[in-house]
């Protein structure tokens, strides 16, 4: 059975204009989606939260071990680590608990505008309250490694982010 991916668009009070491609939640997609990143892609990519006056932009400046307990993928490079609940969590929660704590949303982004650089591309997760849980930021055309601004953008830094959200967010295959 396929479906089509689902596309919204949102225009942020700073003139911005972000796109969302949406990513299936059910079953083990999302559990997929972040160990193959976090795996195989964490030298690339930026994470942390992105609330109204505060963005965490953290790097990776090790491979994190990954491990899933009652639902929750730890993502823990030694002297810090963060856990997502993505899967079916029991634990000592009600089953109302558990559906606000798992992820309920999540879509890869590009947003046009409102920032230091011309446009950002990432991945973005909600909770069942619809408060972010994080945003990951793929290699920008508008910076280099060092995350300087460049003259020119290279385009090519988008293909992590053009790859992924077509496997996972593109015509889907159900779980």
């Amino acid at each position: 059975m396929r479906a089509m991916a689902t596309r919204t668009v949102e225009h942020g009070p700073d003139g911005s204009v972000t796109e969302y491609d949406e990513v299936a939640v059910r079953g083990a997609a999302v559990e997929r989606l972040l160990t193959e990143l976090f795996s195989e892609h964490w030298a690339e990519v930026f994470a942390g939260p992105v609330i109204e006056g505060a963005a965490y932009e953290i790097r990776f400046t090790a491979k994190p071990a990954l491990s899933m307990l009652d639902g929750y993928l730890t993502v823990d490079v030694g002297a810090w680590h963060f856990h997502l609940c993505v899967g079916e969590h029991r634990g000592a929660a009600t089953p109302e608990q558990a559906a606000r704590r798992r992820v309920a949303r999540a879509a890869f982004f590009k947003t046009d505008g409102g920032s230091c650089v011309p446009g950002s591309w990432g991945l973005r997760l909600w909770n069942g309250h619809g408060e972010q849980m994080i945003s990951v930021f793929f290699p920008n055309p508008w910076l280099d490694d060092a995350q300087q601004r460049t003259r020119e953008p290279r385009w090519e830094r988008t293909a992590l982010w053009e790859d992924l959200r077509r496997r996972y967010a593109g015509d889907r295959v159900g779980d």
